[in-house]
């Protein structure tokens, strides 16, 4: 007679970690592919060619110029040397695997590198000016002023922009700081192995450098099909976070979704959701961008579909519907967190304009 088979029972804890481990946590970012797919998503936007994100006149301009900084972006992390940015070490690993902490925090100290990165992205963008007339006048103006930043008053920049603090800062210099920090932390992330990258004691910051997300998108393809990834602005890692909680307080009974047109508002139902997926008949253009809402905290943070539109781009597509955030506002919700693209300084008092 053979050896009984013991099978021990699981706890409810337990349970909920099988089923947070059987998909994929962590998605560490491409930046050798990322900044184009963005430059491309950027100029589509500006054009009208998304449906399910329609973009004001005035706005056509700046996501032209964005899309500019994208292509720059791309052009320095091609040219960027293998070791040119630092990995983290073996004891940082340690330390934020034992305390439960990013292992690349936005609050730690930058590598000099990310200042020659800085003046590459602009030697990028002076050429693009200089090739394109449309956006010389004004970009090559920003440039100068850029260029004339002391590494005092640089790092004074960038420490806001990680600080998500636009109080003091020019609204015209941070997109392009952002765009420099962006490249560091991206193609240090992509370094990383996901597995060894630890989870927070809050799902609400991202796990690898710490910061908000800027919004979040629902992935197909793979072990990703049909679940919700909170996008980081600066390292561009997405991870993991269920439909049935809010991406802010974490709380899961008044969240609802709204979007362009009034009559599509729903609130969430997680009897209806299964394994964390919502039906949803694909390609409806009214689901590409929605914003998710929580009567817990008042706040909200856009969630794009690929289900829906299968090039979203989290980042290109918060920037671009605005409409959408101003819907939201009048509904009396407050933004969780910014866009790193996108600042708004108080130019009628004089404060936030210089850097």
């Amino acid at each position: 007679m053979g050896t009984p088979l013991v099978q021990r029972i699981l706890q409810p804890g337990e349970i909920e970690g099988l089923d947070h481990n059987a998909i994929p946590r962590l998605l560490l970012p491409q930046p050798n592919s990322l900044f184009t797919a963005r430059a491309q998503r950027l100029r589509e936007l500006a054009q009208g060619n998304i449906k399910g994100i329609p973009v004001d006149a005035g706005m056509q301009g700046y996501l032209v110029l964005m899309a500019a900084l994208a292509d720059a972006q791309a052009a320095v992390v091609s040219e960027l040397a293998p070791d040119a940015v630092p990995v983290a070490d073996a004891d940082a690993l340690r330390r934020a695997v034992q305390h439960r902490m990013p292992v690349l925090p936005v609050s730690g100290a930058r590598p000099p590198v990310w200042r020659d990165i800085f003046r590459d992205l602009l030697g990028e963008l002076a050429a693009t000016a200089a090739a394109q007339p449309a956006l010389s006048v004004g970009l090559t103006q920003v440039l100068a002023q850029l260029r004339a930043l002391d590494d005092a008053a640089l790092d004074t920049c960038a420490d806001a922009v990680l600080d998500e603090n636009g109080d003091h800062l020019n609204p015209m210099h941070a997109p392009f700081v952002a765009a420099a920090l962006q490249i560091l932390w991206s193609s240090a992330a992509s370094q990383l192995r996901a597995a060894r990258v630890p989870d927070l004691e809050t799902g609400a910051l991202c796990p690898v450098c710490g910061s908000h997300p800027v919004a979040s998108v629902i992935r197909i393809g793979g072990g990703s099909q049909g679940y919700r990834y909170l996008h980081c602005g600066i390292c561009e890692s997405e991870w993991h976070m269920v439909r049935v909680k809010c991406s802010t307080c974490e709380q899961n009974g008044k969240i609802a979704y709204q979007g362009l047109d009034a009559s599509d508002a729903a609130p969430f139902d997680p009897v209806a959701a299964k394994d964390d997926k919502l039906a949803n008949k694909a390609n409806d253009p009214k689901k590409v961008a929605r914003a998710e809402t929580c009567d817990d905290c008042h706040t909200y943070r856009k969630v794009f579909n690929q289900e829906h539109d299968y090039n979203v781009e989290p980042l290109a597509d918060d920037l671009a519907s605005l409409m959408l955030d101003l819907l939201v506002g009048e509904a009396g919700y407050q933004r969780a967190s910014g866009n790193p693209l996108l600042w708004l300084g108080k130019s009628d008092s004089g404060e936030g304009q210089s850097a």
